[in-house]
């Protein structure tokens, strides 16, 4: 993302209903190389947010406290927060980013799209409406559901469980 797409999400962050937070901010992230916030951006945050370069995703979206997650929308992220009934915050870019949050967003209905020319305001809105908004609160119990299912279908019996034996018995055990 550009310096300027990075701003304005992090102060529409910043600005919203003064909820804590937790950022993960790869090296990568920033077109042309790291981006430095400023120090008023830190001391608006310093109370409640954190900001790391890196983080254990599956461990830190377990724990009972995450109530969204911001994802460019990767598979792998995709299925982690259903898995744990995480409600998502879509910021897709390139590759299968945008086919999965179409389906995240408009199809399962269980995470909203920030725009891809990001405003501090639009961001505010929609972290507003999925951490307390009915719409949020509707995609909440609509991932429980879609979790519920993915345990039921990963766990001995199911059909995942059942595809993945027969996978291994035919390919390693023929």
């Amino acid at each position: 993302m550009t310096p300027e797409q990075l701003l304005e999400f992090a102060w529409g962050l910043a600005n919203t209903s003064k909820q804590p937070f937790l950022w993960i901010i790869r090296p990568d992230l920033v077109i042309g190389g790291s981006f430095i916030l400023s120090s008023k951006f830190e001391n608006e945050i310093y109370d409640r947010g954190l900001i790391a370069s890196w983080c254990p995703q599956e461990q830190v979206l377990n724990h009972p406290s995450i109530g969204r997650f911001l994802t460019h929308c990767g598979w792998n992220s995709t299925i982690e927060s259903i898995c744990v009934g995480v409600p998502m915050l879509c910021w897709p870019f390139f590759a299968d980013q945008p086919t999965n949050c179409r389906y995240i967003c408009n199809e399962w209905e269980i995470g909203m799209e920030i725009n891809t020319n990001v405003k501090r305001e639009e961001v505010e809105k929609l972290i507003d409406e999925l951490m307390v908004g009915e719409k949020g609160k509707m995609m909440r119990q609509k991932i429980m559901k879609m979790k519920k299912k993915a345990e039921e279908n990963t766990s001995p019996g199911g059909c995942s469980y059942m595809n993945l034996d027969k996978v291994i018995k035919e390919v390693f055990l023929k």
